[in-house]
């Protein structure tokens, strides 16, 4: 079976029913650039369920593969970042050659977009509280990045999408000035409803802000080798920076 848009086609594996970063994605996709969604139905968001979930999603990557997708995403970062930043990097190694196929994930997109737009000492936010965000700051120390604060909001993990935007914009802002100067802001989890917001933060405190979603689309994007600027969602999409060598 094989399904092939004229520019590309790339199957993503959503770690939960939630809507809104789906349709988010597939509407910013240039034309051309097909998409196929999996899901694995997460509902509990804890370390235990993100670290029991690698054989699920290698089930799905096999599906994609199987259907014909040219690029394979398994989305969500905690699923890969509870594994460590070099044992993601072994696990995708070992799904290529598998299923012959590109995989990419959340934490592979979000260090290749922060290292293209110039981020080296950043300040994350999350939808997570607790000792996991230390699993986060860790993976992203691994790779390179000095973290400053990866500051959690208290908030159930199946209501993270009722978070206003404006809320979101309010936490990111205040974690940014409590440990400036840092050259970026990192917002973990394709959850936050707050596309709306990145530009307008990005002008009010003259950083770039990387949200997932344009994450994710700008590494499609470079796969496909496709150069579709898309304005209004921060300097990610605006710009479209090269990966860096």
């Amino acid at each position: 079976m094989a399904f092939a848009s004229w520019r590309g086609t790339v199957g993503v594996v959503k770690p939960t029913y939630r809507p809104g970063s789906l349709e988010e994605f597939m509407r910013l996709l240039p034309d051309g650039i097909a998409c196929i969604p999996l899901f694995l139905g997460f509902r509990e968001g804890t370390t235990d369920e993100f670290r029991g979930a690698l054989d699920a999603i290698e089930q799905k990557v096999g599906e994609l593969a199987e259907i014909g997708v040219d690029l394979i995403h398994p989305e969500g970062a905690p699923p890969f970042m509870v594994h460590g930043f070099q044992r993601e990097r072994e696990i995708l190694d070992q799904w290529e050659r598998a299923h012959g196929r590109p995989v990419i994930t959340s934490g592979t997109t979000q260090v290749d977009a922060m290292r293209a737009l110039g981020m080296r000492r950043i300040v994350g936010v999350t939808y997570f509280t607790g000792a996991i965000n230390d699993v986060f700051s860790q993976y992203f120390a691994d790779a390179g990045f000095e973290v400053l604060a990866m500051a959690g909001m208290d908030v159930p993990f199946d209501q993270v999408g009722r978070l206003s935007s404006r809320e979101v914009y309010a936490h990111a802002k205040r974690v940014f000035r409590q440990h400036a100067p840092a050259d970026g802001i990192y917002m973990l989890g394709s959850g936050w409803r707050a596309m709306d917001i990145l530009a307008m933060l990005e002008q009010d405190l003259e950083v770039p802000v990387l949200h997932p979603v344009p994450a994710r689309l700008w590494a499609v994007q470079q796969h496909f080798q496709v150069r579709e600027r898309i304005p209004g969602y921060g300097r990610l999409l605006a710009e479209l920076p090269p990966p860096a060598r």
